[in-house]
């Protein structure tokens, strides 16, 4: 199948699972909602429009949530790529904003450098965890899958130990570190709003990524050993040396991101369990099929239905769980490889007659000659 039709019937295949999660959740909606179309307008219309009207509170508050799902999603998308099963995303996301954070309250510095030093600690701290099962992968062949997941649960632990033993803020409330230094924190892109400048250092990396994946040797390498690990070995390229680059990038990414979310979102580090952005950018690195100039529209559709799903539980009185829900019947559809399989055998079929009708052609003229 020509590139141009395999787009056409990925957007296709992708647009199919969509509906069908929208379908599910309907499902439940029916069930749960005493209004189910009062909840559906919630789900589908008021995080944009609220009685005819733009809602503009709203709509900066998903592009605001789109910002660590971003980075997520492309540590996905170059992991993955690779052919790793890398899913240490969460505890990485966790990691780089406790770090970030702690840069944050007790180094001071001038307010222009400071949030770029705690957010490079950050991503040095995610990339620094990521060659944990990296390590694993390469040397001792141990399942990165495995690995990675086990590491988010130690990396929870080792923060909740330290953030509740050593930098808590005995005088608040809750379990939280002392407040960040004005100077470290990451600035509003719109005063009174969630929004903050990391939504555009998300796009910025977008392109960064976008062009390492397509415009550099190195990107092609990661792709390659995705493709085909042992034809790349054959072919003389570090295979064991580009895994653990692959991964070590995606940890860099991952703690970038939960870096700018801490000191851009909340004025001290307070998350007390895996905040969750991981595993969404899972589904957002699927919904773009690991292309990284996609990621930000996979990412602005999760966000916007979150949205949705929040404002069903508060004015339709429907769970808000329900974002889960989709997501998993999403991840599930575009998981399963023979989803669409006879709609994409037909289209190759019958680009194969048309391409013999197209040679057979030429033939008949000249005979006719």
């Amino acid at each position: 199948m020509g590139n141009k039709k395999m787009m056409r019937f990925e957007i296709l295949r992708g647009c199919a699972a969509i509906l069908i999660a929208i379908a599910v959740a309907f499902i439940f909606i029916l069930i749960c909602a005493d209004d189910p179309m009062n909840a559906l307008y919630c789900l589908l219309v008021r995080p944009v429009f609220n009685n005819g009207a733009l809602n503009i509170s709203s709509i900066y508050m998903i592009l605001a949530r789109m910002t660590p799902i971003i980075f997520t999603g492309l540590a996905v998308c170059v992991m993955f790529s690779a052919n790793q099963f890398n899913l240490a995303g969460e505890g990485t996301v966790m990691a780089g904003g406790f770090v970030a954070g702690l840069v944050g309250i007790y180094v001071p510095m001038a307010a222009g450098l400071h949030p770029v030093v705690c957010i490079l600690a950050g991503s040095i701290v995610g990339g620094a965890l990521m060659l944990i099962p990296a390590w694993a992968k390469v040397k001792l062949n141990a399942s990165e899958m495995v690995c990675s997941l086990m590491l988010n649960y130690v990396i929870l632990y080792v923060v909740m130990h330290f953030l509740s033993n050593v930098f808590a803020d005995r005088s608040q409330g809750s379990v939280q570190t002392y407040p960040y230094l004005e100077t470290a924190r990451v600035s509003k892109l719109i005063p009174g709003t969630e929004l903050t400048w990391g939504f555009l250092a998300a796009i910025a990396v977008t392109v960064l990524v976008a062009f390492f994946m397509f415009r550099t040797r190195w990107g092609y390498a990661v792709r390659m050993i995705g493709i085909n690990e042992s034809f790349s070995k054959y072919s003389g390229m570090k295979v064991g040396a580009i895994i653990v680059a692959s991964q070590v990038i995606g940890g860099v990414l991952s703690g970038m991101g939960g870096a700018i979310e801490a000191l851009g979102r909340y004025n001290a580090f307070l998350w007390k369990d895996l905040p969750g952005y991981g595993w969404t950018g899972m589904t957002v690195a699927i919904l773009a099929k690991n292309n990284p100039i996609a990621i930000p529209f996979a990412a602005l559709f999760i966000s916007y239905l979150n949205r949705g799903c929040e404002l069903m539980s508060i004015y339709a009185g429907v769970p808000a769980e329900m974002i889960d829900i989709i997501q998993a019947v999403i991840f599930l559809f575009f998981a399963a490889e023979h989803f669409m399989a006879k709609t994409r055998q037909k289209m190759v079929v019958k680009e194969a007659k048309e391409e013999l009708a197209e040679k057979s052609k030429p033939a008949a003229e000249g005979g006719n000659a």
